[in-house]
C-alpha cells in the first residue's frame, strides 16, 4: 500500500499572523514539502492543477520535473490533471516526457476539477464536462498505446497519422487514476478501462465514499478486469496532528475556520464528525485511517492533504515528521495484516512493465 501527500497549492493568509505568502514563497514551499515527503519515507507526492487565485500550481509537470531531479524514490502524481480543459495530445506528451525524466516514477490522476469558470477560460463549455472527460480520455488512452493515430471526435480537430512524442517509457503508459468526489460516470469510466479510482473523501460522509467505491468495484468486475476486490482504489483525506487532541484542535481551529474551501461553514467539530477530516493525536489519525478499510475494503493508496489553509511551512514540515515517523509505519504494518492474497499492490512503472512483458511472452508462445 502506498502512502503520500497531495497539495492543492492555495495561497492563503495565515489567520494567526495575517501574513500572506507571495506566489514565489508558496511555490518554493510546495517544492520543499515534496522533498520532505521523500525524506520521511512517504511513497507519493501529488500536486493539484489550478488556473485561478488563490491557487498557484498551473503547470504540474514543471513542478514535478523539478521534484524528480531532487528525489530518487518518490512517485510523482497529480491531484488532479484537468482532462476536460487540457488537450489530450499535450497531456500525452507532457507526462510521457516526465516519465523519461523521472525514470518511470510517474502516474497521474485525471478529473474535472472544482472550478466552473476554468471551462470558458480554455474554450470549453461546463455543460459538456462529462462528455469532455469521456472523449478526451478515450483519445489520451489511444495516443499512449498506438504509435500512429487516426482519430475524429466532437471536441477537437481530427488527427491524421499522428504520433505523440516521446513515446511512453519502455512502451508502458503512466498508470491513470480517475479522481471524483461526486460523479458515478467517472467511477464507471475508471472501471471500463481497468484503471484506478481515487475518491478524495475530505468533503463527504464516508457513506457516500463507500457507495462510490462499491460502484467502481462492481463495474470493474463487470468489465472483466478481475474481482471487485482486485480493483485499484485510492482515498484522500486531511489530518492535523499534535501530541494530544486538545492541542491539535486549538492550533488548527483558526486555519479551518478561514480555509478557502470549507471555512465559514460547518464547525470543526461538525466537519470532523461527518467527514474523514481528523484533527487530533497521531493515534487518533492511525485509528481513523485504519477504519476506512471497513468501509471500502483493502485499498492501494492513501494520500493526505497537509499544507492547506495558510499553515506555515514550518508547521507542515513538523506534520510530515509526525506522519512519517509515527503514523505511516504503523499504518503499513496494520494494513498488511489479514490482507487477502488476491488484493494487488498499487501499480508502479516496474510492475506495469513486468506485466507488459509477461503479456508479450504469452502472445509469442501462442503464435
Amino acid at each position: 500500500m502506498q502512502f503520500g501527500i497531495f497539495s492543492v497549492g492555495d495561497v492563503t493568509p495565515d489567520p494567526t499572523t495575517g501574513r500572506t505568502p507571495t506566489e514565489a514563497e508558496r511555490i518554493k514551499a510546495i517544492l520543499r514539502i515534496a522533498e520532505k515527503a521523500e525524506e520521511v519515507g512517504l511513497d507519493v507526492f501529488a500536486t493539484g492543477e489550478h488556473h485561478n487565485p488563490p491557487f498557484v500550481p498551473s503547470s504540474p509537470t514543471t513542478m514535478l520535473g523539478w521534484v524528480a531531479a531532487r528525489t530518487e524514490n518518490l512517485i510523482l502524481s497529480t491531484a488532479t490533471t484537468l482532462i476536460t480543459t487540457n488537450d489530450p495530445v499535450k497531456i500525452a506528451e507532457d507526462f510521457a516526457m516526465l516519465q523519461h525524466v523521472a525514470d518511470g516514477r510517474v502516474d497521474l490522476m485525471l478529473g474535472r476539477g472544482n472550478t466552473g469558470p476554468v471551462y470558458p477560460w480554455f474554450g470549453k463549455d461546463i455543460r459538456e464536462g462529462i462528455p469532455l472527460a469521456i472523449e478526451n480520455y478515450a483519445l489520451l488512452h489511444k495516443l499512449w498505446r498506438e504509435d500512429v493515430v487516426d482519430w475524429e471526435g466532437k471536441f477537437r480537430t481530427p488527427l491524421q497519422s499522428f504520433t505523440a512524442t516521446p513515446r511512453p517509457l519502455d512502451g508502458v503508459p503512466p498508470f491513470v487514476w480517475h479522481g471524483s468526489i461526486r460523479s458515478p460516470e467517472i467511477a464507471e469510466q475508471a472501471a471500463y478501462y481497468g484503471d484506478g479510482f481515487f475518491h478524495n473523501n475530505i468533503f463527504w460522509p464516508m457513506e457516500h465514499t463507500k457507495r462510490m467505491v462499491r460502484l467502481y468495484r462492481n463495474r470493474y468486475a463487470h468489465y472483466g478486469h478481475g474481482t471487485p476486490e482486485q480493483a485499484i482504489v485510492g482515498l484522500g483525506g486531511q489530518v492535523f496532528m499534535r501530541k494530544n487532541s486538545q492541542e491539535a484542535v486549538r492550533e488548527f481551529r483558526p486555519y479551518f475556520d478561514n480555509a478557502p474551501v470549507y471555512g465559514h461553514g460547518p464547525s470543526l467539530e461538525e466537519f470532523t464528525s461527518q467527514t474523514p477530516l481528523t484533527v487530533g493525536s497521531p493515534q487518533q489519525v492511525i485509528e481513523r485511517t485504519l477504519s476506512f478499510r471497513k468501509d471500502v475494503g483493502d485499498y492501494q493508496r492513501q494520500l493526505f492533504l497537509m499544507d492547506h489553509a495558510g499553515l506555515p511551512l514550518k508547521t507542515v514540515l513538523e506534520q510530515l515528521d509526525i506522519l512519517g515517523e509515527e503514523v505511516v509505519p504503523v499504518l503499513r504494518e496494520e494494513f498488511a495484516k489479514d490482507r487477502p492474497a488476491g488484493v494487488p499492490d498499487a501499480p508502479t512503472h516496474a510492475s506495469l512493465r513486468a506485466r507488459a512483458r509477461e503479456s508479450a511472452d504469452s502472445e509469442a508462445v501462442t503464435k
